[in-house]
Formats: structure tokens, C-alpha cells, sequence
């Protein structure tokens, strides 16, 4: 394996730990409506656990509200009773066939809170691309332990390799800090 495989693979691996990271800050509530706040919601089906998503259709109705429409009609009570069971604080209304999900307006110490989950997630991303740059100089320096590379190349690709890495830390940091913006705009 060349230096350059190992970049290669260390910048895909960065790249899933960056797309990861921005899945987990979809699911961190702001003041706004975001249908991906209820992935984590599982409701009972037929004797199974599945998604909330499979079991109905999610829409927006309004900045500050999420429309849940059940595929089944018999299905309604079930998703209201999981979205009130998340550990999310919604309370669902029934209209009809379509359950209305409000977003509760958010405390000044709410957001304070959300503000340090933001920066403990972002620091996991950190953790993980560090462990990935971590990774790759040990492939670098096995290769030239076995005489595959030599020292030269070495240096190149730790530097190479850390410019990476600072690149998607700061990727990382700009994303925290546009979510701690967005928290705390009222």
C-alpha cells in the first residue's frame, strides 16, 4: 500500500467521521421543526419495534411544527403515545388523521445545555479524526519499518497528513460554532 492509498483511505474515513458528526447535529433540537428530531422515535408495529418514519409520513406544517401522517389509521394512538413516551419533551395533538407535533419554545438555560452537547459531540468528531491520523502515520511508519517507503516520504506524508487532519478539525470547529449560533438565536 502506497502513502498515497493511505491518505486516500484516511481522508474517506475523515469524511464518514465529519458526515456522522453533521447527522448527530440534526438530531440536537433547536428552536426550529426538524423532522429528523424524531429518528430516534420507535413505535410498536404488529409486534415489532421500527422507526417512526416507516410507520408514517413526516412533513413540516409550519417553522415550529411537524406534521406525522400514519400510513394505517389504527396506527395514530401508537405514534402519539411513542413521541410522548421519546425522551424528547413533545406533546402531540391529534387532528383527525394527522398528528401535529409542536415545538415547544426554548429556556435561555435549555440552549445553555444544548450549547455543551454540541461541544461534547464535536469533541468526539476531533477524537475520532485524531484516531485516524493516529492510524495512518502508524500504517507511514510500518511501511518504512519494512522498507516500502522510505524517510523522506515519511515526513512528506506526516505533514500531508496532518494537514488533513487540521483541515477537517477546523471543518468540525466551524460546525459546532454554526450550531451554537443557531441555538442560541432566539
Amino acid at each position: 500500500m502506497a502513502t498515497n492509498e493511505i491518505k486516500k483511505n484516511m481522508t474517506v474515513k475523515m469524511d464518514q467521521s465529519i458526515a456522522a458528526f453533521q447527522n448527530n447535529l440534526t438530531k440536537i433540537r433547536t428552536g426550529r421543526a426538524n423532522p429528523a428530531i424524531l429518528d430516534t422515535v420507535q413505535v410498536e408495529y404488529y409486534g415489532a419495534m421500527l422507526p417512526l418514519s416507516q410507520v408514517a409520513n413526516l412533513t413540516l406544517i409550519d417553522a415550529r411544527t411537524i406534521g406525522v401522517q400514519p400510513w394505517e389509521k389504527g396506527m395514530a394512538a401508537k405514534i402519539e403515545k411513542a413521541i410522548r413516551a421519546s425522551e424528547l419533551g413533545l406533546n402531540p395533538a391529534s387532528l383527525g388523521d394527522l398528528i401535529r407535533v409542536p415545538m415547544p419554545p426554548m429556556t435561555e438555560e435549555r440552549r445553555r445545555e444544548l450549547t455543551k452537547v454540541v461541544r461534547h459531540e464535536g469533541e468526539n468528531a476531533k477524537v475520532s479524526i485524531r484516531n485516524l491520523r493516529r492510524d495512518a502515520n502508524d500504517a507511514v511508519k510500518k511501511m518504512v519499518k519494512d522498507k516500502l517507503a522510505s524517510e523522506d516520504d515519511q515526513k512528506r506524508s506526516e505533514a500531508d497528513i496532518q494537514k488533513l487532519t487540521d483541515k477537517y478539525i477546523t471543518e468540525v470547529d466551524r460546525l459546532v460554532g454554526a450550531k451554537e449560533q443557531d441555538l442560541m438565536a432566539v
